[in-house]
């Protein structure tokens, strides 16, 4: 059964990216700091990082695609992963601006879609073929399909660092009933799966 998965990192202070984003911060001030896991604990976090990019299609917000900002698609961008971004699969760019599919290496393929979260999931479902999609964000994007009832599994990253301001994860979702299902970690995060109870 095809599932509806997100996995995202957050600050102790419940924000996924930091003050100040920006083109050429997209992440915000500080933002950066809270992938360290990742990077720097690749091995103890292996099962994680798979988890992450073992969906069979993708959607996420238009700024997690281009950054901050909205209006039309500059010509010639191509998203923040270079030309084999990591997903390898069907990825849905939520946006008001449509444009072409955008056939990356690797097997990635950028869809545009302008008529909301549902017509996403549903493109998403097609394209899955009874595999899971992850909801991959940015936060305003996760926010629309957790107020919808839309994710069936949130898997929160906690990165034990303070932002103090930027792009708060649950800001206006109304009440949600989470049933935490597994938690583990290292020394710079702790993994935790909620189940969404619609």
């Amino acid at each position: 059964m095809t599932m509806v998965t997100c996995d995202l990192t957050v600050s102790l202070d419940g924000y996924l990216a930091g003050p100040n984003q920006t083109p050429s911060e997209p992440l915000g001030e500080g933002g950066e700091e809270l992938h360290r896991w990742m990077f720097e604990e690749p091995e103890a976090n292996a099962e994680e990082i798979k988890g992450i990019l073992s969906s069979r299609a993708y959607i996420m917000g238009r700024n997690m695609f281009a950054g901050p900002g909205d209006g039309p698609w500059a010509a010639d961008w191509r998203g923040w992963w270079g030309e084999e971004p990591p997903y390898h699969a069907q990825v849905f760019v939520l946006t008001h601006h449509p444009r072409p599919p955008l056939d990356m290496d690797g097997g990635t393929t950028f869809n545009f879609v302008a008529d909301g979260v549902e017509p996403a999931l549903a493109q998403a479902r097609e394209a899955a073929d009874g595999g899971d999609i992850a909801v991959a964000g940015g936060a305003d994007t996760v926010r629309q399909f957790l107020s919808a009832g839309l994710i069936d599994e949130l898997r929160l990253h906690v990165s034990p660092i303070i932002l103090g301001g930027g792009a708060r994860l649950l800001d206006g979702v109304g009440k949600l009933k989470l049933e935490p299902i597994e938690v583990g970690g290292t020394g710079l995060v702790t993994h935790i799966r909620y189940r969404v109870h619609h």
